[in-house]
Order: C-alpha cells, then sequence, then structure tokens
C-alpha cells in the first residue's frame, strides 16, 4: 500500500490475464499475476493528519502487480507542495513490495516495505520503512491494525531543531540518524442496502522532534495522534469519499516547526489542523 492515510485508494479490481496453456471452453484457470491501479483527485494530501500540498489539491495514482503466491510489487505517486517538498519535482514516488497471506477465510496478514522516494528533490531525501498489517472481517465490518517501523535514517534525523533554524540553512546536528515508528487501526463497515461505508482512523506516530535534512519531518513534533471519520460511495469502479481528518498538534506544540508548518508557509495557521477532505477514485 501504503500511505495508511488519510486518502482512499482503494476498490482495486484485477485484470484477468491471459493463461499461458489453454484447457477446454469450460475449464476455467486464475491467472497467476493480476495487475490493480487506481487514479484519485483529492482536495488536500494528508499523510498521518499533516497536508503534503499546502492543504491544496492533489493528484495520485498507483499500480500493483500481484502474484498468486501471495507476493506483489507496485508503485504509488502523488504531487507535493510546501512543507511536503524535498524540491526537485515536488513529487512523492513510493516504491512498495511486500507478501500477503490468508491466515482463515476472515483474517489476512500483509507484511512488506515501502521506498519514499522524491525525485529530483534535495539529498537524503529518501527512506524506506517495513510495515505489518493484520486485517479480519467481522459480518460488514472490516478491521485492521498495523504498524510501520523506519530505522535510524539521515532522512528521519534531527539536523535541524527547530523552523527558525532552517530558514538560516544552519545545520544543528548534520548528518543525524533517527528511526519512526507509526502504528494504527482502520474500521470500515458497509451499510446494507446502500453503496455507502463508513470509515474511521486512528494512528500514533513516535519519532524526532526537530526537522529532517529538507526541513521537513515525518514526525514533526516527535509524539502525536492522527484520526479521521468519513464515508465512501460507491458506483461501479468510483469511490467519492467524505472525511473529516485531525491531529493533536497544538499550535503550542507546533510553535517551534514555524514558519514552515503553515499554509504558504508565512507562520500563521497549522497543516495539522482538522480539515475536511474530498476525493473522487476511479480504480481500474
Amino acid at each position: 500500500m501504503h500511505k495508511y492515510l488519510l486518502f482512499p485508494i482503494i476498490g482495486l479490481a484485477g485484470l484477468a490475464a491471459t493463461p499461458a496453456h489453454a484447457q477446454s471452453d469450460a475449464s476455467q484457470t486464475t491467472p497467476a499475476l493480476t495487475v490493480s491501479g487506481s487514479a484519485t483527485l483529492t482536495s488536500d494530501y494528508r499523510f498521518r493528519g499533516i497536508s503534503q500540498t499546502d492543504e491544496n489539491m492533489a493528484v495520485q495514482g498507483g499500480l500493483t502487480l500481484t502474484h498468486e503466491s501471495g507476493f506483489y510489487a507496485g508503485a504509488w505517486a502523488a504531487n507535493l507542495s510546501a512543507w511536503g517538498t524535498f524540491g526537485g519535482a515536488n513529487m512523492e514516488l513510493d516504491l512498495i513490495a511486500g507478501y500477503k497471506v490468508q491466515l482463515s477465510d476472515r483474517a489476512t496478514l500483509d507484511a512488506g516495505l515501502t521506498w519514499y522516494m522524491y525525485p529530483g528533490g534535495a539529498d537524503k531525501s529518501d527512506f524506506a520503512e517495513p510495515y505489518v498489517k493484520l486485517t479480519g472481517t467481522a459480518g460488514p465490518a472490516t478491521l485492521t491494525a498495523g504498524a510501520a517501523y523506519a530505522p535510524k535514517q539521515q532522512a528521519l534525523g534531527r539536523w535541524y531543531f527547530t523552523g527558525a533554524d532552517a530558514v538560516a540553512g544552519v545545520y544543528n546536528d548534520p548528518g543525524d540518524k533517527e528511526d519512526n515508528l507509526y502504528v494504527w487501526s482502520d474500521a470500515a463497515v458497509s451499510i446494507a442496502g446502500t453503496p455507502i461505508t463508513a470509515k474511521a482512523h486512528i494512528g500514533h506516530s513516535s519519532g524526532n522532534d526537530g526537522l529532517g535534512p529538507n526541513a521537513t519531518s515525518v514526525a514533526p513534533t516527535g509524539d502525536y495522534w492522527d484520526w479521521s471519520v468519513g464515508a465512501d460511495a460507491t458506483w461501479k469502479n468510483l469511490t467519492l469519499n467524505l472525511s473529516y481528518v485531525d491531529t493533536d498538534i497544538s499550535a503550542a506544540d507546533a510553535a517551534y516547526l514555524q514558519p514552515g508548518f503553515s499554509k504558504g508557509q508565512d507562520g500563521t495557521g497549522s497543516i495539522a489542523d482538522g480539515a475536511v477532505t474530498v476525493s473522487l477514485t476511479a480504480a481500474f
């Protein structure tokens, strides 16, 4: 996946491939490989509660190749701006690989790694994050619990202690390496007789309380909670999502991150404040 977050990339539909050795017309075989994908237009790209597009619109898309054994690989991309950027193309490209196994009729275990890349961006901005998640179903409800742990890397380090240091362009601790842990839980409940699915998410980030080599941070205040509540409405391969997204990062908590941690990077407000987001996803 694997932005475990706060915008929907959902309802991926497999495309059937032609079997390598055809049998009789009455005989059907499951393709060894399937391809799925999606494209999304969203009012704001929120990653773990933090706007990565300066509270502006984003275009996102991804492709996943899945083998019948359970192994999969894919790529996902989105545009960025302001706090979320690392220079260059102002783009995020995630390369993903993992393995999914069916534990029972109602439980699935998924483990893999996401490599976050910023093509053409500043040096030392890319980082790797392994993840594991367990998903189970009970009637109309789907519940997921997961953890993503990024080991110590320069991209996650505390190179600047404050936003003012970043503006001055003087590193406080160049070369520092830190790790990051994100744990989360998701719930989705389909409403019988309707195309609507109610959804909720809560997550906790634990990392460094400063800024990395590019004056941003995966866990801006070190430790914080993010959450969202919303609903999907699905028609054919289209899904419309409406969500409220928020964090417990207060203005006081984020003060040392300013001016970068604000819309327009003017030092007023916060890109972690509560907001309503709307997105439309087409799956194929």
